[in-house]
């Protein structure tokens, strides 16, 4: 059965146009295929009617603007060599761009909270080899007979969990199942066996619009290299035809060529003279430029920082996909602060104030991109009530896929007394999908409302319990960095406050600190300030020393701001033996007992981010802040 219609002319034209794959049959009509027939097959009710055919959710602007990278993201969400982890709004864009590939099994159902629903996926290659019935069903008067063709099962075993989550904020994430950890095959051979839903939407938008399947394929197939990214480098007539058939089944009336094409005899549907592309129209027709159209969409506080002003920072950030700490080794740790001529942090105790100009800003946001936390004491939560995220472009929320490159937030607060409310910045940071939930390390020793843990939790974030202190009350370093270690933590950047990093200064801690990197503002904000400044030091007679001169120093001007990158000297006695020595860059490992609560056991373990309501322990903890 082949459409008929009418080019611009008014002749009538038949859509029998060349195919890709040469898929004629001998009697001059179009094979029929298997591309899309979850898309395509046709439901009847019990009169023998067709249902209503829903609206697509795909147009042909689809096709020639496309997500941003999305041959890209296309591979990763085929390969799933890691975890991906997406925003739900994300999901739903991308993977119908790769449903070709990935069938749903089974829906493993939802937790006890209802927060988390599970679904398991395989390979379509899973599937046994399909063998066409000799004799079909019979069907309707009126509807063709689908021609299937033999599709090769059983050839890959890839399996995948997917993990809805819907609380405070909404993710999807995804994983690998089983001990198959790659394809038999390539992405281009699943193009080729099967078409996505999303070229098939476009399709049977544009037949919907009244177009002839030969004329919508002649238009997608003009810009060939987004029609190969979005997964149709083997689309063919046929597949448009399956992709409309539901909704011809119902609209009989004569269909049409697309404006400035005509049916040449031979060649199917070709471009008139001096028309140019439907593609090209389209693209022209945009407001903007593509790229700034890119721009547009992302948040107006998005910061960007130039690849040039990066280079004199690399040797002191950690590496790019560094691996998991091996057990005993610590995170790298940067401590870095912006601070006035005078040494200051801030005007006076409680007051927010702005030193870094933009460009030493958008520097902060890069680091923050390079670390997985951002560590802050609770006064600083308190008096600044920060966000804690990345607002560099290309970071989750920022352009980015999922939450890549937001650092998780740690405030350390042994008393407990940082407040989580709808309103707090850091939560609406991430009901907005462009941050993630803090960990709050407290020390245990009083009643925790039940509440306080489950809200925060329902954001994604969580307490951890802490009971090693130092002879001062103050919850150690070590344990800290340990336990970060231990979550999977392989880098954290300390920004305050000024207790905080003082307390990092003291040659018994300087040692955790891996590098620094200061911002000074071209300003003095006066006495009475939050200062750093080091503990004093003094040799054996009690002469004063030097409290830290830094080495392996480099400075760069950023604007009016100066940033210098340095190393703090090991201090003697905290060096490790040669047969100790940890790799280039790790902190040191001092020795001393490391526990943390696990509530689970009610014994003292290595870590766990949960603590019980109550817990006896020292009565009162001023500890970091």
């Amino acid at each position: 059965m082949s459409e008929t219609g009418r080019d611009e002319s008014g002749n009538v034209v038949a859509d029998a146009s060349p195919q890709r794959d040469g898929s004629l049959q001998p009697d001059g009509s179009p094979q029929q295929d298997e591309h899309s027939d979850h898309e395509q097959s046709i439901r009847f009710v019990t009169d023998g009617s067709l249902p209503p055919t829903p609206a697509p959710t795909r147009t042909i602007k689809d096709l020639f603007n496309p997500p941003r990278n999305i041959a890209a993201i296309r591979q990763r969400l085929f390969e799933v060599r890691e975890k991906i982890v997406l925003q739900a709004h994300e999901f739903d864009l991308y993977w119908p761009y790769v449903d070709n590939v990935w069938v749903r099994q089974h829906r493993g159902g939802q937790d006890k909270t209802g927060l988390y629903v599970t679904d398991y996926y395989a390979c379509r290659l899973q599937r046994p080899t399909y063998t066409p019935k000799p004799v079909d069903k019979p069907r309707p008067e009126g509807t063709p007979t689908r021609k299937k063709q033999i599709r090769e099962g059983g050839k890959c075993h890839m399996k995948l969990k997917v993990v809805r989550y819907r609380g405070g904020y909404h993710s999807i994430t995804i994983n690998q199942l089983g001990d198959k950890t790659e394809h038999l095959h390539d992405l281009d051979t699943m193009d080729k066996i099967k078409r996505t839903t999303v070229l098939m939407e476009i399709a049977r938008s544009e037949v919907m619009q009244g177009y002839m399947p030969a004329s919508v394929f002649t238009v997608m197939s003009e810009d060939e290299a987004k029609l190969a990214a979005s997964g149709g480098r083997y689309l063919n007539r046929n597949d448009v035809r399956n992709a409309s058939q539901a909704w011809r089944q119902q609209h009989k009336e004569p269909l049409r060529v697309h404006d400035g094409y005509k049916y040449d005899h031979g060649n199917g549907i070709v471009r008139q003279d001096g028309t140019i592309p439907l593609a090209q129209a389209i693209g022209n027709a945009q407001v903007v430029d593509p790229e700034l159209a890119y721009y547009a969409t992302l948040p107006p506080n998005t910061l960007k920082f130039p690849e040039e002003h990066r280079s004199f920072l690399e040797p002191y950030l950690p590496p790019k996909d560094a691996p998991r700490i091996e057990e005993g080794f610590l995170p790298h740790v940067t401590l870095t602060y912006a601070t006035s001529m005078d040494s200051s942090l801030s005007l006076a105790p409680g007051i927010q104030t702005v030193l870094s100009g933009p460009q030493s800003k958008a520097m902060t946001h890069y680091l923050r991109s390079r670390h997985d936390a951002i560590l802050v004491g609770v006064r600083t939560a308190l008096a600044d009530d920060p966000a804690l995220n990345c607002r560099l472009e290309g970071a989750g929320g920022y352009g980015g896929l999922g939450w890549e490159g937001q650092p998780r937030p740690l405030i350390i607060d042994p008393g407990a007394r940082w407040m989580l409310t709808p309103q707090t910045r850091i939560i609406r940071t991430v009901a907005e999908g462009k941050g993630l939930a803090p960990w709050v390390i407290i020390a245990p020793g009083f009643a925790m409302d039940p509440n306080r843990l489950e809200a925060l939790r329902y954001y994604g974030g969580d307490y951890v319990g802490c009971t090693d202190f130092d002879k001062r009350w103050r919850l150690r370093w070590e344990a800290i960095l340990k336990a970060l270690a231990a979550e999977g933590i392989r880098s954290v950047m300390i920004e305050g406050g000024g207790f905080v990093i003082n307390d990092l200064l003291l040659p018994e801690h300087s040692n955790f600190v891996t590098s620094v990197i200061v911002t000074v503002a071209p300003t003095y904000l006066g006495q009475g300030g939050v200062s750093v400044s080091p503990a004093p030091k003094k040799d054996e007679t009690g002469r004063p020393q030097l409290a830290i001169r830094f080495k392996d120093v480099r400075w760069q001007s950023l604007g009016e701001d100066a940033v210098m990158c340095g190393r703090i000297p090991a201090a003697e006695g905290l060096l490790p033996t040669p047969q100790q020595q940890p790799p280039p860059g790790a902190p040191v490992v001092p020795s001393g007992p490391v526990s943390f609560f696990n509530s689970s056991i009610g014994a003292q373990n290595t870590f766990q981010r949960r603590i019980p309501e109550s817990q006896p322990g020292p009565s009162s903890q001023p500890g970091l802040s």
